[in-house]
């Protein structure tokens, strides 16, 4: 009886321990606000928000530049492509001996719009839905920048795609940390749902670290700790936000490793792109921040 008497106190004892072991609290869920949106629903470019870029140089060893035309930046209607209200459209032109204000010459023309001074932010979750055309050599890109001098400014890139369906990749670049920067990472996607489906880019950035997430997954973390091995620390100051799209250039060809007819740039993708096939749709874009 003694026996059968501690049996029963052992077991009480053992469930009621095991019943304090499962038992959690739920982690609070920090409220968000939107300090910015654009779902590009209004079928012109928003410039109270944006600004399109014009450039005249060569960056990155990149074939386009950059003009303000509706043949580059452009919108569609309604659920067109599987949008949910309208979608902004940057488009690759071919455009051979186009020249710039400064006198330069470019066989492409191309998109890129920008929020600097009009829309900048400190810490928060920048997140844009995306699809784009593949090919060799094209490289759309959803990006942050920071003001002053680069990389001293810092540089927070979302997503690049350079034409492989299968894989868009993540950045960051600040001092001694830039160029052949030891921050980046791949996310494979299925042949299924690869980069040319719509997908949402994001980075969730603090005071400590950047996590870059596709579709809520996370997929990289750069911290303070590990950026100041190489350099400063220098994501504590306002970044705006960018859009753009180029053609060719350092890294897409150290990828394709395609020489002509342009430096890393197929024939496909040059076909693709004088036949109005080259794009990079934008659903929306969106920054919130924490109420904390």
């Amino acid at each position: 009886m003694y026996c059968k008497y501690l049996l029963v106190l052992i077991f009480t004892v053992y469930t009621s321990v095991g019943y304090t072991q499962v038992k959690s609290k739920r982690t609070p869920v920090l409220a968000s606000r939107t300090i910015f949106f654009d779902d590009f629903a209004k079928g012109k470019l928003d410039r109270s928000k944006w600004t399109p870029v014009v450039t005249g140089m060569h960056v990155n060893d990149e074939l386009q530049a950059y003009v303000d035309s509706g043949k580059v930046i452009s919108f569609t209607k309604g659920n067109a492509e599987g949008a949910t209200n309208g979608a902004l459209v940057l488009s690759p032109v071919y455009s051979p001996g186009f020249k710039t204000f400064d006198g330069q010459q470019f066989d492409f023309i191309s998109g890129r719009i920008n929020t600097k001074d009009k829309f900048d932010f400190t810490y928060g979750t920048a997140s844009a839905r995306i699809k784009m055309t593949a090919g060799d050599g094209l490289w759309p890109a959803w990006w942050m920048l920071g003001y002053g001098n680069w990389p001293d400014c810092g540089e927070t890139d979302i997503m690049e795609f350079v034409g492989e369906a299968d894989w868009a990749s993540a950045a960051v670049h600040g001092p001694h940390y830039s160029g052949e920067t030891p921050f980046v990472n791949r996310m494979y996607f299925s042949r299924e749902n690869d980069v040319t489906h719509w997908h949402v880019y994001s980075v969730e950035w603090t005071p400590q670290s950047l996590l870059f997430k596709y579709d809520g997954v996370p997929m990289f973390r750069v911290n303070k700790a590990m950026a100041e091995h190489y350099g400063n620390w220098v994501f504590t100051n306002k970044q705006y936000l960018i859009l753009n799209f180029a053609v060719g250039g350092v890294y897409p060809f150290k990828v394709n490793g395609i020489k002509k007819p342009y430096f890393g740039l197929s024939q496909k993708t040059l076909d693709s792109i004088r036949a109005g096939k080259a794009k990079m749709m934008v659903d929306w874009v969106k920054v919130t921040q924490n109420d904390n």
